[in-house]
Formats: C-alpha cells, structure tokens, sequence
C-alpha cells in the first residue's frame, strides 16, 4: 500500500479503492504533458490513413470541449509525426496556436536527430523559439532496433544538452533494452519515457519490461509520463485494473518526484474520452497526499519542461 508522504519510495503500490474512476477528478488545475493538434488541411500526416477514428482534423477547439469537467491550465504539445519535411511548419503553427490559447507553455518539435553533428543547424533552429522546450524523434516506429544506438543518432541526442533541449523517449516494450544503452551514452541530456514504454497490457505482460524499467528508473536524468496506457490495453475492454500493476511499478520506481500526466489527446481516444482517463489515473493514486498529486499533475511537468 502506497503511504502517504512515502510516494517516493521504491517499491511502494499505489492505494487500493473502491471508488469508481468516473466518480474522481483532480480538484484543481493540472498541466498536460501530452497533447497532439493536427490540421490535415494544413499539413500531411501519413500514418493517419491506417487510423480512420482519428484521421480527421483535430484542433485546439476540439480539445477544449473534449476535456469537459477537466481543468486544463497548461499544456505541452507533441510533434505528432507529419510528414518530416514539414516538422519545423509544425512548430511554427504550434507557436501560433499558443497566441490563440496560451495555455500551451511548451512545444516539443520533431528533428532529424539520426543527422549526428549536422543536425546542430537544425536544432539551433528550434531553440530559438522559447516555447520549444524539446525534441521527439520517435524510435518506436522504426524496424531496426538498434536504431537509436547508431553512432548519429546517439550523437544527435547528445546534441541537445547543448541548445537546452530535452528528450521525449517514445519506445514500445522490446525497445527498453537499447533505449538503456542510449541513455547511458547521454548522461547530460534530460529524458522522458513517454507512456511508461509501451508495455503490452493487453495481453498483461510485465517481464522484462519491468526490470528493464526499474533499471531506467536508476539514471537521475530520466523521468517517465504517467500516459497512453488505455491504448496499450483492450481498446473496447480495458479496466482501470488492468492498468494498476503498471502505475504500481512505473510510480514505485520513480518515485512522485520524476512522473508526470499525459493525456495523450486525441490518440487516447480510441480507447477513453479524456475525463474517463483523467480520472481512471486520479483514482488510482488515491492516497497520495496533496503535495503528492500537486507535483504528479502541475509541479514536476513545470520543472521538467521549464514551463
């Protein structure tokens, strides 16, 4: 049982309730970590072809009215896979939609990192904007998996210390074993697993995903997105059981100082509407104490991403 004032302790568990999830919301404003906008009038997105739910524009608008009864103050936008010679468009749309609604504090862009030493132009670029606050080349989708320990790559992710950049991991289960070597090759770079690495909660597997976890847990410089879980599970049958051995682990390894929320918008959809998520996560972190949930949805997102 997780105790109040010992979240950050390892091998603690989260409180078990009897509460249902639709019934829990945080009662105060909460900072996303992850949110995806896309205009497919404006720009090409792909991979959207083989997802017709979300193969439809999906604004800022949108988003207000999916979150309901959520408070939203704050939001980090994710690059959100549009064609690559688009990404630095992407970015400069994003930072026009900020003026729109400013509550988006920070943008983390795509870039060629697997470039090596010549993708320091491009990265420039990038940091220039003071509402880029990161950098997500996605390594999941890729059929090598020693992508990310190709000796470019590596030196593109180390590249980004320098211009004050962090580092969006988005890796499913089978990568974590080489993300680890990355990681250890770039010690002064700030990471962020985004959604906890993909486990395969569908078919409930936990090994090696969780000691490879635990062990990524042990560099200081990573932290980890409490995110995406609802569609690493059944899509139509999922139950907030099903995600509970996985927020047990990811928050008994991490500790409440290095997890933060992710909505996941609007990919999440697919299996949950944004308040079902939101309070699917609330309740399972019943019994952490106010400071706790304060720094899980607002204080560790302000500090990891500077916003």
């Amino acid at each position: 049982m997780l105790l109040r004032r010992k979240l950050q302790t390892p091998g603690t568990k989260l409180q078990s309730d009897s509460r249902t999830a639709t019934s829990i919301m945080p009662n105060f404003p909460i900072i996303d970590t992850h949110l995806h906008l896309w205009d497919l009038g404006r720009l090409r997105y792909p991979w959207l072809a083989g997802v017709p739910l979300l193969n439809r524009s999906h604004l800022i608008a949108d988003f207000r009215r999916a979150c309901g009864p959520v408070q939203v103050a704050k939001m980090v936008f994710l690059q959100c896979e549009c064609d690559v010679a688009q990404y630095q468009q992407e970015a400069d749309w994003v930072t026009d939609i900020a003026r729109e609604d400013p509550r988006i504090r920070g943008i983390v862009a795509w870039a060629p990192l697997e470039k090596g030493d010549a993708a320091g132009p491009d990265l420039a670029r990038l940091a220039a904007n003071p509402l880029v606050k990161g950098i997500r080349r996605i390594i999941q989708f890729e059929p090598d998996m020693e992508f990310c320990l190709r000796p470019d790559f590596v030196r593109g992710v180390q590249l980004l210390a320098r211009h004050g950049l962090s580092f969006d991991l988005c890796i499913n289960h089978r990568q974590l074993a080489n993300a680890l070597k990355l990681v250890r090759q770039c010690p002064n770079v700030s990471f962020i697993l985004d959604h906890i690495g993909k486990p395969d909660i569908k078919a409930g597997l936990l090994d090696p995903w969780r000691a490879q976890l635990r062990e990524l847990a042990q560099f200081e410089n990573v932290w980890c997105k409490l995110s995406g879980l609802v569609t690493e599970a059944d899509l139509e049958r999922w139950t907030p059981a099903d995600l509970r051995p996985y927020l047990d682990h990811v928050v008994g390894c991490f500790g409440g100082d290095r997890v933060m929320f992710g909505g996941d918008w609007p990919v999440s959809t697919q299996a949950a509407d944004y308040p079902r998520w939101v309070a699917t996560l609330d309740d399972a972190l019943h019994g952490c104490s106010p400071d706790e949930l304060h720094k899980i949805y607002v204080r560790n997102a302000e500090e990891f991403y500077r916003v």
